[in-house]
Parts: C-alpha cells; structure tokens; sequence
C-alpha cells in the first residue's frame, strides 16, 4: 500500500531532481553565452556572481518565509520560476539582460533549494532512518539528465531556445506531479529576518560551502577548462560535468550504506582526499578520458560530505536544528552559486588551469576538519 511518507519521498525526489536538471542546463550555455555576449573571463564571472547573489538573496528571504507557510510553495514557487527563466537564459542579448535573468533564476533557485531542504528534514524525521543522500542524489540524477540532455541537443543541431523550453516544460510537468505529494512542514508564527550561524555550525556551513564550491566550479568552468586546454570541442564539453554527475549520483545514492560502514568522519576524510586526487588527474590530463578519470574522482570523493554535513547540523546542540540546517543550507549554496564567480576573477588574472589548482588546495580544508565537524553523535533512527 502506498502510504502518505511513500508520497512525500516521492515529491521530495522530485524536488531535488527538478533542481538539479535546471541548474544543469545551464551548464552547456555557458561557452554559448561567453562567444554570443563577447565577454571575457573577468565578465562571465561578473554574470556568475549575478546568479549567487540572486540566490543568496531570496535565500535569505526564503527562509522565513518558508518557515511561516511551509515547504511546499517554496518548492513550487521556486521550481516554475526557475524553468519559466531558463530559456531567457538562451538568448539574453547583451550583457544587462543575461545580468538581470541570471539574478532572477539564481532567486528562484534559491527559493526552491531553501524549500526542499527543509521538507526532506522533515521527511527523514518522520521516517526514522537516514534519507538525506539519496535526497541529494536525485539532485546530482537531475545534473545528469540536463546537462546531457543540453549537450546532447545542441550536438544534435538543436538551437539553444528550443532545448531550454523543452527542459523548462519537463520540470513544469514534473512539479504539477509532486505538487499534491508534499507533506505539510512545521509552521512558525514568528521567525528570524536573517538566520546568522554560530559554534560547530558555522565550521559545518563553510565546509558545506566549500564542497559546493567544488560542484559549482565544475558546473560553471568545467566545459571551458576542457575545451581551453584543447582536449574537447565546445559543443561537446559540458560532458566533463555530465560525467561529474554520474559520479557525484552514484555516490549519494550509496551513501546512507557508505556512512553506515564508515561512519561520517572517515565517509569526509577519505572522500575530501578522493577529490583532492581527482583535481590532480584533472589538470594534470592529457587527453580527454584522463580528464574524465578526473571528473569521476572527484564527483565520488565529494559526493557524500554535504549530506553528512546536514546530518552534524541536526544532530549538533549549540543551535536549534531547524535554523542550523537553514545556516548550513544558505551558507552552503552560495559556493554553488557565488563561488564561481570567484573563480572567473582568477582565471582572468592567473589563467583557468591555476584557479582550479587554488580550488583543490582549498578543498584540504575537507579532511584536516572531519573529525572536527563530525563531532556530534547523529540521533540512531
């Protein structure tokens, strides 16, 4: 019998999947948009910074809102919101308009990242058992499937409008789906304006915004490092990424047995040292299935640190849960988001090879801190 829990892990899936295929279409515009804007790399990465900020913003407001009215027109709101923008995102013509939709869309993402965090809490504490990997999982699925299917489309002669819009109907579609599915969230009459982190979870936050940096980069800059050093054709370079998330998907989706075996401080050593590996191999390639070898490494070393990430925050006493996970949840989203812009200033002064040599020393942050962040005892389900 499907049971009303058996509906809300349904919807959340669908939340995270509709997520992550969004913001993966845009992965294989990205060389599209540089070469019709005609901007360079310190631009692209101003464009970038349009897109965190956008997000860290609605972040900020979506919060306590969804706090008052619960998980699921967040989710809604934010998902069509999303997809609506996407094909904008196609044929932005001049640098002011692609500014505007890409600080819109990083707002709507931002609204629906906040509200699908805090409907799969809720979901995993009404299961009693670890669920917040496969959560993730299914966003690193919805990765995969958009940046494919965008690359996929535009190798196939496929202009960018077009596959933006039939991207942006699946996840319209796929809302209308979930939509009855979500369960009612715990509500607050009163609720803080701005959600500031404090103790272990201000480490847990900058770790999450760490590793999200590392996704975020690959999203964003992993189709121009692959077709700047010569080793994939534009068209075809949003693959790195594709190849990321196949990784990233098997690794969450594996998870909650992976932590289970491991426990979370050596699931965030051993994975924090997997990346670091992998960005070597990344930039050390050759050729393009060395390159890959890289992606792959990396997506499986990064995959599990920011569920486990999630489950210190709930399980940490120095703040309430719920606010912590929102802490750790808009903290960690702004690497995704604005982190990358960050990387477009480096690659402009010191090259796109060397920032991402910054970013892997960046990432040693990882394990030296495991046993530090993973110092609180998860609640056993």
């Amino acid at each position: 019998m499907i049971t009303q829990d058996s509906h809300a892990r349904f919807a959340t899936r669908a939340a995270f999947l509709v997520a992550g295929f969004g913001l993966a279409c845009w992965a294989p515009l990205v060389p599209l948009a540089k070469a019709r804007l005609g901007v360079d790399d310190g631009t692209l990465g101003l464009l970038l910074l349009c897109l965190g900020l956008g997000s860290v913003a609605a972040m900020q407001l979506a919060g306590p809102l969804t706090s008052r009215i619960g998980a699921r027109p967040a989710v809604v709101a934010g998902g069509v919101g999303q997809a609506v923008l996407l094909p904008f995102l196609a044929f932005a013509p001049d640098v002011w308009t692609m500014a505007i939709a890409l600080m819109l869309f990083g707002g709507f993402l931002g609204v629906i990242e906040v509200g699908m965090n805090v409907h799969a809490v809720e979901v995993e504490k009404r299961a009693g058992r670890p669920l917040m990997s496969g959560f993730h999982g299914l966003f690193s699925v919805g990765g995969f499937i958009g940046a494919s299917m965008m690359t996929l489309a535009l190798s196939a002669g496929v202009g960018p409008v077009a596959g933006t819009v039939i991207a942006a109907i699946l996840m319209v579609v796929t809302l209308i789906v979930a939509a009855p599915r979500f369960i009612t969230t715990p509500k607050a009459d009163e609720a803080p304006l701005f959600v500031v982190p404090r103790g272990i979870v201000v480490l847990l936050a900058l770790l999450a915004a760490l590793t999200f940096l590392t996704e975020g980069a690959i999203l964003d800059w992993g189709a121009l490092l692959l077709s700047g050093k010569g080793l994939m054709p534009t068209a075809q370079a949003g693959l790195g990424y594709s190849v990321f998330a196949i990784a990233m998907t098997f690794g969450r989706l594996t998870g909650d047995a992976v932590v289970a075996r491991l426990g979370d401080r050596r699931t965030m050593l051993w994975g924090g040292l997997l990346a670091i590996a992998g960005y070597v191999v990344l930039l050390t390639a050759p050729f393009a299935a060395m390159a890959f070898l890289g992606f792959l490494l990396i997506g499986l070393g990064a995959s599990n640190t920011v569920p486990v990430l999630f489950r210190q925050a709930g399980a940490q006493t120095v703040m309430p849960a719920g606010l912590a996970i929102a802490s750790v949840t808009t903290v960690g989203y702004a690497g995704i988001l604005a982190g990358p812009a960050g990387v477009g200033f480096l690659a402009k002064a010191i090259g796109l090879p060397n920032a991402f040599w910054i970013l892997a020393a960046m990432l040693i942050l990882v394990p030296l801190c495991a046993g530090l962040a993973t110092a609180s005892k998860p609640p056993k389900p």
